[in-house]
């Protein structure tokens, strides 16, 4: 055996992970890295023509990422052997997870009520671009088609530049934290009524979710958003500026912290002009505010800005690169960054959980795995006898 016990918080539980590229594997990794039995299933190699997009780079940091603390079965869904094993599998299994068009899994014997009958405790996660029916049902989702249409892109960027993506994916990553939640809810009620069901979560839902106060905005006050660039729409000075040696961005909020700012700056006569007295007259002459503050930025070094600012209670840091961020101390204490060893012993770095429990922590223990490297151990889990298990490796199920 090898299970991998990543934590005790949710290890009584045992997730059957059919998904593929981020959003799926980051609702399972979330799980994983809190100790559930994730088993990552996928097509044997020369199945799946797209085998090359999903795990192009099997051994490199992102998938690596996605992927760790998880077992994997090599499992032929093409075949209806496959499709027996799975259910099989499904008998003794809390959650399924699955990111195909809604349509795949009712042809595969796959969709909830089809599972309901084998395991009625079962829970069914679907993840989807556009959601499990309606008019846009069946068409691919891809994070940056979702970043435009669930407004995510009008309001990023420079008015200049028109609509530009934000450097992550945004909508993927959010589905999947949204559908682990939904997956931890679902066990939470299953302890009452003794019942699964079906969870689902979309991409185009969850990225206008994460839109939260500028489509609220909208929807309130009739408030269209626009893009801002790096100031904050609501309020001034808040955004990005220029120091003598880098770049800062500082937050200020409201007028305590307008008066705390003009104090630690030394500016107390900004308090007394009468375009800077509210936020709304700041907001109504950012570019003026802008400007001023950043004449006074430039005087000095990041470092001198962050110190005095956050002394007075006004939060203010530095502009990092990706390595830049890693060196930050507070970074470090946290330990953003862990590792684990690949067969070679050599070290993987990843990024750690970054939810802490105190008493049941969520740990990186394992590597992802390579394409069926628990196949026959899973299978003798789920009752097959080594005979059985040649069969299916002879048909190419496994």
């Amino acid at each position: 055996m090898t299970k991998i016990h990543a934590s005790p918080a949710l290890s009584r539980f045992r997730v059957l992970d059919l998904s593929r590229v981020r959003a799926g594997p980051t609702c399972a990794r979330m799980l994983a890295d809190f100790g559930a039995d994730v088993i990552r299933i996928e097509p044997p190699p020369g199945v799946d023509p797209n085998d090359a997009m999903f795990a192009a780079k099997r051994h490199g940091g992102d998938f690596q990422n996605l992927n760790r603390n998880k077992r994997g079965l090599a499992l032929n869904l093409k075949k209806k052997e496959g499709i027996e094993v799975l259910h099989r599998l499904v008998k003794d299994a809390d959650v399924v997870l699955e990111n195909w068009r809604p349509d795949v899994k009712k042809r595969l014997g796959l969709d909830y009520d089809t599972l309901a009958a084998i395991n009625p405790r079962i829970i069914l996660a679907s993840i989807s671009g556009y959601g499990q029916d309606g008019p846009y049902a069946w068409r691919p989702g891809f994070d940056q088609v979702i970043q435009g249409m669930g407004g995510l892109m009008s309001v990023t960027g420079f008015k200049e530049t028109g609509p530009v993506r934000a450097g992550i994916a945004v909508s993927d990553s959010s589905t999947g934290l949204y559908a682990a939640l939904g997956i931890l809810t679902a066990l939470l009620e299953r302890e009452v009524s003794g019942r699964g069901q079906w969870v689902h979560a979309s991409l185009l839902h969850a990225q206008i979710a994460m839109m939260d106060f500028q489509a609220a905005r909208y929807l309130v006050e009739g408030d269209v958003p626009t893009q801002e660039g790096n100031d904050h729409p609501t309020s001034a000075p808040m955004g990005m500026f220029h120091a003598s040696d880098g770049a800062l961005n500082i937050g200020v909020s409201g007028e305590g912290q307008w008066r705390d700012f003009c104090k630690a700056i030394e500016r107390p006569d900004w308090l007394e002009r009468a375009e800077f007295r509210l936020n709304a007259d700041r907001v109504r002459n950012r570019q003026e505010i802008n400007r001023t503050v950043q004449a006074l930025f430039l005087q000095q070094p990041v470092a001198h800005w962050v110190a005095l600012l956050n002394r007075a209670g006004i939060p203010a840091g530095p502009v990092y690169t990706v390595p830049q961020m890693f060196e930050d101390e507070q970074v470090r204490h946290l330990g953003v960054v862990t590792s684990v060893n690949d067969p070679g012993g050599q070290p993987v770095h990843m990024i750690s959980q970054p939810v802490v429990l105190a008493r049941t922590p969520a740990r990186v223990v394992a590597k992802a795995p390579d394409v069926g490297q628990h196949s026959d151990e899973v299978l003798r889990e789920a009752g097959y006898d080594e005979a059985d298990i040649a069969q299916l490796h002879a048909l190419e199920v496994v």
